[in-house]
């Protein structure tokens, strides 16, 4: 018997029991992850929108202006140095790019001004002032403006560094993954 009062039939019994919670609990973790992931449930670490959690919405109408949507980012070379610049994450849309979480501010058919900030249909879109470099001092390229297309979508978000269509320009409508819901957030 150890100083403890243990003998080691105690001692291995009392390792065993938590070793069982330990992995019962990375078991109960992961699958809540799991179930989360499929049931469209998402975190939000970014200061684009208020950070927490997130329910992907089937969206079974076109997008219109206001919606805030999750959609996944088309693979071009402005996106690849996005994310080699660190701007965007890793996730299950193509090219491994995490979806975005963005406002919908221009739809088709309207014109896209871009100088100091952004006019779309003539209208200055609320904290749309644009950068010409990022937070490491790199430079930004911007969107030169024009109509937006058919079948694409001009996302925005009022963070001031937002990676958004300020800078890569309206982006396929075929990416959206849903509505944006909030279900338990914080904007700090």
């Amino acid at each position: 018997m150890s100083a403890l009062g243990w003998n080691r039939t105690g001692n291995r019994s009392h390792r065993l029991k938590a070793a069982a919670i330990v992995v019962t609990a990375g078991i109960c973790a992961l699958s809540a992850f799991t179930l989360g992931w499929i049931g469209g449930f998402r975190i939000n670490l970014t200061p684009s929108e208020p950070l927490g959690l997130w329910h992907i919405v089937p969206l079974d109408r076109p997008a219109v202006v206001g919606d805030v949507v999750f959609i996944c980012p088309p693979v071009t070379a402005t996106m690849r140095e996005a994310r080699e610049r660190g701007y965007l994450r890793r996730g299950r849309c193509p090219a491994g790019y995490a979806p975005l979480i963005k406002t919908i501010a221009g739809v088709a058919g309207q014109d896209v001004e871009v100088g100091a900030d952004v006019r779309i249909a003539r209208h200055a879109v609320p904290r749309s002032s644009v950068s010409m470099v990022d937070g490491k001092g790199r430079p930004l390229a911007r969107f030169n403006g024009g109509v937006i297309q058919t079948g694409h979508v001009f996302v925005h978000s009022t963070f001031i560094g937002s990676f958004d269509s300020r800078y890569f320009g309206p982006i396929p409508t075929s990416g959206i993954l849903g509505q944006a819901q909030e279900v338990w957030t914080y904007a700090p």
